[in-house]
């Protein structure tokens, strides 16, 4: 198991701002995991007592709606904390998390991490930042929902899983999504994001191979209206 203040993901989050102190005690009492594709994390309505850093993989946070239908709300990647709100609530999980691919996690449990929290000053604004942050990211969402077509919305995503995780060697998106993910991020039917998708295609602005996509015009999509 590798020590937390050895470990390079923490550069890319909150965990930068703890003292060597602070890591190597933090290190003493985590529990490094390996969680496989389509594995649950953690369930809507679960109390997380920790947060878990990311060391390798990307997972989904969603929020089961009325209908029974999975919203993503978020797409959590490497070097991300996840759960930290339950650092400062004492309330269950309002999302539920899947892996999307196998990933690597570290949990540090919140009894550990809650000291830090309240007296090192550097660490807790980062917190507060990040969580800033998220709050930002559902604001857009909302007017994103509210004012843009499916059409934009699907596009916008592909756009920005194609900037965030890059492709693979034969230009295929390197993040493998299933149509019913796609019609979850953009909150729509999955028939509606097949449909959508099979547009793109006769545009020229995507090519499938199997699951996977191809994105042909970047900007072509970056433009769909």
């Amino acid at each position: 198991m590798g020590k937390c203040e050895q470990c390079i993901i923490k550069q890319f989050n909150s965990l930068k701002s703890l003292t060597k102190d602070e890591l190597v005690r933090i290190s003493s009492c985590k529990t490094s995991k390996v969680i496989k594709k389509g594995e649950v994390i953690f369930e809507e309505g679960e109390m997380v007592n920790g947060v878990y850093c990311v060391k390798d993989g990307i997972c989904k946070l969603s929020k089961l709606s009325e209908n029974g239908k999975d919203q993503i709300v978020k797409m959590v990647v490497k070097g991300d904390l996840l759960g930290q709100r339950s650092l400062v609530t004492d309330e269950a999980s309002n999302l539920q998390a899947v892996a999307l691919n196998d990933m690597e996690v570290c949990f540090i449990p919140k009894s550990e991490i809650i000291s830090d929290l309240q007296k090192n000053p550097n660490f807790s604004f980062d917190v507060l930042k990040s969580m800033a942050n998220d709050l930002r990211e559902a604001d857009d969402i909302i007017v994103n929902m509210a004012q843009k077509s499916v059409r934009q919305r699907l596009a916008e995503t592909l756009v920005y899983i194609h900037n965030s995780f890059g492709v693979n060697p034969d230009k295929t998106l390197s993040v493998l999504l299933s149509r019913e993910d796609f019609a979850n991020m953009v909150g729509t039917a999955t028939e509606s994001a097949i449909r959508v998708l099979s547009q793109f295609k006769k545009e020229g602005l995507i090519s499938t191979k199997g699951k996977q996509i191809k994105i042909e015009n970047l900007d072509g999509l970056k433009r769909v209206e």
